[in-house]
């Protein structure tokens, strides 16, 4: 689980877990990511299942790229103390629901965790409820990187802004329908500049 989400739920506030991480000085088993944030290993939460990497690319002119996250996300699973026993990888865009492997996966009761390398890798939108559906059958889905520098990141957004986030998901979306993928999260990236320009 992300360190502040540990904070917020054992009463510490997030400087003072962030220092401890920092210092080797917390009570429970941490990680730090490929990109620097620190994930606290929830070993109160047994995976009872198998562990399975999901993996998405929107094109096929991208399979290489499908491969790289496939490496980035076993090894991060791997260091987070997660045994990944399979990788899903699938060619498919994160707005439609036509994904078969995805589907699989989800019915599948023999799997207990799905870890994804970002949250708009398995879905745009709806993440969250997705994640709670899971957890009442007792699994879950592991973001590895859950910060906001995905394809609809804004530079000099707060990056706990959701309605930000879902604007950005929502544009990315329409701009890749009218003007193609490949500069679709460029044109949603300008479009929300200009709007906090002109607020």
């Amino acid at each position: 689980m992300k360190l502040s989400e540990w904070a917020r739920r054992n009463g510490v506030h997030y400087q003072t877990a962030w220092q401890w991480a920092r210092d080797g000085k917390m009570p429970v088993p941490v990680v730090k990511t490929a990109t620097g944030r620190y994930m606290v290993l929830d070993r109160t939460a047994e995976v009872t299942g198998r562990t399975v990497a999901y993996c998405r690319v929107s094109g096929t002119d991208q399979l290489a790229e499908l491969d790289r996250q496939a490496a980035r996300v076993v090894s991060a699973a791997t260091g987070m103390g997660l045994t990944v026993t399979e990788v899903v990888g699938e060619v498919g865009s994160g707005m439609d629901g036509d994904r078969p492997k995805l589907a699989r996966l989800l019915r599948d009761a023999s799997v207990g965790v799905i870890v994804v390398e970002r949250r708009d890798r398995l879905a745009r939108f709806g993440l969250e409820q997705l994640s709670a559906a899971l957890e009442a059958t007792g699994r879950r889905i592991v973001v590895i990187d859950d910060t906001e520098g995905g394809e609809g990141a804004v530079p000099g957004a707060r990056v706990d802004d959701e309605l930000l986030r879902d604007m950005a998901e929502v544009l990315t979306s329409l701009c890749a329908r009218l003007y193609g993928r490949r500069s679709a999260a460029r044109r949603a990236r300008a479009a929300l500049r200009a709007a906090f320009e002109a607020a």
